[in-house]
């Protein structure tokens, strides 16, 4: 098993974890997998209320402008026609959503392949604990630049020991998101520089992604290495 280092908050080193195999073993980065997540992430973020008037919605009166025969010109039933200038569109866009489901299996491949690809750039900083005394934003400012997190950084936190002063001091930091282990997605990982984390919350995460890599895969890349 591989080995990372854990920090606190000034930078200084205070132990270290142990890393699973299944999650930064010899698999490779999927990087076609990512590609996939993001899309979808991204797609669930569009709105979808673009949309075109029809004839049914445009202005106009619905009286039959002249009667059908005897006049010479072609027959028509409304103003409101789509052949008719200012008359309703035909085939206009409609608000829907652009979400599509995603499997589970291939969501977690493609956060173990991120953040394996983050631990490979030197880009993963485990910290022993997210925690300050006090909610003041400038000594989370104080922290981040000792952890060498210099322009946008993830931090990610448990569930279970997410605490107050946490949310109140990193809240306001440019470039600094907050999230929770359990809603980690490889966007978020791709989105910023580094990703700083708990130690509970690597525990939580790698016990989450352990089942993403088959052992047949493992085995494979281990006769290869």
């Amino acid at each position: 098993m591989a080995n990372i280092d854990v920090v606190d908050l000034g930078g200084k080193k205070v132990g270290t974890l142990e890393l699973a195999d299944e999650v930064f073993g010899p698999a490779e980065v999927n990087e076609d997998l990512i590609w996939e997540a993001v899309k979808h992430y991204r797609a669930a973020l569009r709105q979808g209320t673009h949309a075109t008037k029809n004839r049914k919605l445009v202005s106009g009166s619905g009286k039959k402008l002249w009667k059908q025969k005897g006049t010479g010109r072609a027959r028509v039933a409304s103003i409101r026609s789509p052949l008719w200038r200012h008359g309703g569109t035909v085939h206009g866009p409609v608000p829907h959503s652009h979400d599509y489901a995603f499997p589970r299996k291939k969501l977690l491949g493609a956060l173990r392949s991120a953040i394996a690809a983050k631990l490979a750039d030197g880009h993963l900083t485990v910290v022993e604990s997210l925690e300050l005394k006090e909610p003041k934003t400038k000594f989370y400012r104080a922290a981040l630049t000792a952890l060498d997190a210099k322009k946008t950084a993830l931090l990610v936190e448990s569930s279970t020991t997410l605490n107050k002063n946490l949310m109140l001091g990193a809240r306001n930091l440019h470039g600094v998101e907050l999230m929770l282990s359990n809603e980690v997605h490889p966007y978020h990982l791709l989105k910023h520089e580094r990703a700083i984390v708990s130690v509970t919350a690597m525990e939580q995460l790698q016990e989450a992604l352990k089942k993403t890599v088959s052992k047949r895969k493992l085995a494979a890349a281990a006769e290869v290495a």
